[in-house]
């Protein structure tokens, strides 16, 4: 217990760290592209790279992608409903700021470090369905319901076809399953720069953290939080206790079902001209409830 509370709490000290920096000019706000652009480029694909090298994937968890894929979808489903007789602004800003998990830069580093290579492999799988919503498909249909208009397949595709790590993954995927290794030198190489990434992760979640908007708004950020968070119970319980998976594997499925709204969602809001400063919040005081939630399970599972 006291090693998961350290290693929790080291994780949240980095955190405060990128907040404390930004707060005294060592990093500035347009610093944040720069820490994402390494984070999601270089260190999260060495990261996949290294962790999935020697591990074979049995067919049936391929199924895990379906499982990330699934949760992006029911959230899609449920922020439409929730909204169907709002006007199409708020219809698409929670259909954007609902689905989607931040897996690579928040979950990742959790798993990377308490459930080792196969947390890494299963959060893996899991984000490639997740790409699919979180890197393009809720910011499609967002925009479709947005103007009117019909669904933007060719807009997704060319979200996923620009997602670095979405392409390791499809590679790394297709190496395993064809049975051929990675050179030696290049493993070598991804676990070294692989190394530095649960670091960068944190240390960007703080340089880029903010809390603002109106405080008239603040309805609108527990209301999303509540359907976020309670959804992600029965998906977790559902995950452990009904999924046919070793117990490491369903533990990680766990944590990754209360990682937090994905960091590319106020990105997406800015493309279309939805309130950023509602979803910065949102996005922000969901990373504030994850981390508690997953130190709390990490506790319990381990």
């Amino acid at each position: 217990m006291l090693n998961i509370l350290t290693r929790a709490g080291c994780y949240v000290a980095i955190i405060v760290l990128g907040m404390v920096l930004r707060k005294v000019g060592f990093f500035k706000e347009e610093d944040f592209p720069v820490l994402s652009k390494i984070v999601i480029k270089v260190t999260l694909p060495a990261v996949l790279i290294s962790s999935a090298a020697g591990q074979e994937i049995a067919p049936g968890m391929l199924t895990i992608a379906a499982l990330g894929l699934g949760g992006g979808v029911l959230y899609v489903m449920l922020a439409w409903l929730m909204n169907r007789r709002a006007d199409k602004e708020q219809q698409a800003f929670e259909i954007l700021n609902l689905p989607g998990y931040n897996i690579g830069t928040f979950a990742l580093p959790f798993t990377q470090s308490f459930l080792g290579s196969v947390g890494v492999l299963t959060t893996s799988l899991f984000d490639m369905g997740n790409a699919f919503v979180c890197l393009g498909g809720a910011y499609g249909i967002a925009s479709s319901v947005k103007a009117g208009g019909g669904f933007d397949f060719k807009r997704i595709l060319k979200a996923l076809s620009k997602s670095v790590p979405f392409l390791v993954y499809i590679l790394v995927m297709f190496l395993n399953l064809a049975k051929i290794r990675i050179p030696e030198p290049i493993l070598s190489c991804a676990e070294i720069i692989g190394s530095g990434n649960a670091f960068l992760a944190m240390l960007m979640i703080g340089v880029g953290f903010k809390l603002e908007g109106d405080r008239s708004q603040l309805g609108r950020v527990l209301r999303i939080l509540a359907v976020r968070y309670s959804v992600a119970v029965v998906l977790a319980l559902c995950y452990y206790f009904l999924l046919p998976f070793d117990q490491e594997v369903r533990q990680t499925l766990v944590i990754l079902a209360f990682a937090p709204i994905g960091s590319a969602v106020p990105g997406f809001t800015a493309e279309l001209k939805g309130d950023v400063g509602l979803s910065c919040t949102i996005n922000s005081a969901a990373i504030l409830c994850s981390i508690v939630i997953i130190v709390a399970l990490l506790l319990v599972m381990l």
